[in-house]
């Protein structure tokens, strides 16, 4: 994948303003996340204008994934970046997060109200209810593609295995930890694999705990700051740093409850765009409008500058055996923390009723094996029913 002059002349033949209103569609109509997504770049760059070879394009996709924060945004950041370089790429990016962005927010500010009417509070406790079943279907998702990558050794398995219940402990018991176990799980890998395991545990010891350190002045620094580590430190898709957002904006900085920072969640899911943006919802509590839109730009920055940055050299960042394992270890690690993040979750609950609005939801997902928009919209439906007739909501 010669990205580079590839990117240099594909961009003669495409203008700014193509790529404004492209990605601003695909963002306006991008409902059920990465793989919507993906879909949508793909038929637009590949299949309809045909910018971008199919093979270039898939490459686009392994490399990514690689990248920690949100691998769909970056694939349309990337994408941009091939038709027309620096601008291109900030251009179509900030189409393609600006439509879910605006929606989030206006939700935001209906769900995040003083004083909701009843039927707002009865989706917003129906849709919560079934967020810790989405956490578990995406973290199964998430399985086949992992357990194969791992290879057929025992050794390798048992280590999978060991990764992942430390991925779920961590995220289950101990949020703001999360990070440095996701870290750890990869080190140890690269350090099996490579032989060099002297090395990796001095790198662990230096490892600065900044991941976990928290800001002590609050305000908008410290949203900030939980806002960059949800752009930064999110391997494997915004879920996994859903335990340590909830950390921060529940139990650290009280921006929101627990009941409410279910309904981000449910609003992240719903919305066109990834997952991600849930942490412009915790930006809306803890500050307005300008809270929730510091929030976005923080979290959605290292975005742009890995790509950036990083497209002229992912030809290189694909094939190194140190990244590689890397991602081998904490690959597990990050779908245990995915399906740990459901404990918490699920505990935030406070009605009877939403435990089974929440069975129903698995049940929907993971054996229905339908999507998760259609379940989060359907237990909102459900949630809103139940207020009409008495059931409680708050």
């Amino acid at each position: 994948m010669t990205v580079a002059h590839e990117g240099r002349a594909d961009g003669a033949r495409v203008g700014l303003a193509t790529i404004a209103r492209e990605w601003g569609r695909i963002g306006c109509i991008g409902f059920g996340g990465p793989p919507t997504h993906i879909a949508l770049l793909r038929q637009l760059c590949v299949e309809s204008r045909k910018w971008i070879a199919a093979e270039d394009f898939e490459d686009g996709i392994a490399a990514t994934n690689l990248l920690p924060g949100p691998a769909s945004t970056q694939l349309a950041i990337f994408s941009a970046w091939r038709l027309r370089g620096l601008v291109g790429a900030l251009v179509g990016g900030v189409c393609f997060i600006v439509p879910g962005l605006v929606l989030i927010l206006a939700l935001a500010a209906l769900f995040l109200a003083g004083d909701p009417p009843l039927w707002v509070r009865g989706a917003a406790a129906g849709a919560g209810s079934a967020v810790a079943a989405v956490a578990v279907q995406a973290a199964w998702s998430l399985v086949p593609a992992s357990w194969k990558r791992a290879g057929p050794a025992r050794s390798a398995r048992t280590r999978w295995i060991g990764y992942g219940m430390a991925g779920g402990t961590t995220a289950a018991l101990t949020g703001p930890w999360l990070v440095l176990v996701l870290v750890a799980a990869g080190l140890v890998e690269v350090a099996v694999r490579s032989g060099s395991g002297p090395a990796v545990v001095r790198r662990m010891r230096s490892w600065p705990l900044l991941a976990v350190a928290p800001v002590a002045s609050g305000g908008l620094l410290a949203l900030a700051w939980v806002s960059l580590k949800v752009g930064a430190l999110s391997y494997g898709g915004g879920f996994v740093i859903i335990p340590l957002m909830q950390a921060d904006a529940v139990d650290r900085y009280h921006w929101m409850s627990d009941g409410q920072f279910l309904n981000a969640v449910a609003l992240g899911q719903i919305t066109p765009g990834p997952v991600v943006q849930t942490v412009a919802v915790v930006g809306f509590a803890a500050a307005g409008v300008g809270g929730g839109l510091l929030a976005a730009a923080v979290a959605f920055a290292p975005s742009f500058v890995f790509v950036i940055l990083g497209a002229p050299r992912f030809d290189r960042l694909r094939v190194n055996l140190r990244v590689q394992a890397f991602l081998t270890g904490a690959g597990p690690a990050v779908i245990g923390a995915i399906a740990g993040s459901a404990i918490p979750l699920a505990l935030a609950m406070q009605h009877v009723w939403q435990f089974g609005v929440l069975a129903a939801a698995a049940i929907w997902l993971l054996t229905g094996r339908r999507s998760v928009v259609t379940a989060l919209l359907g237990a909102g439906v459900l949630g809103v029913a139940l207020a009409l007739a008495g059931w409680p909501v708050t």
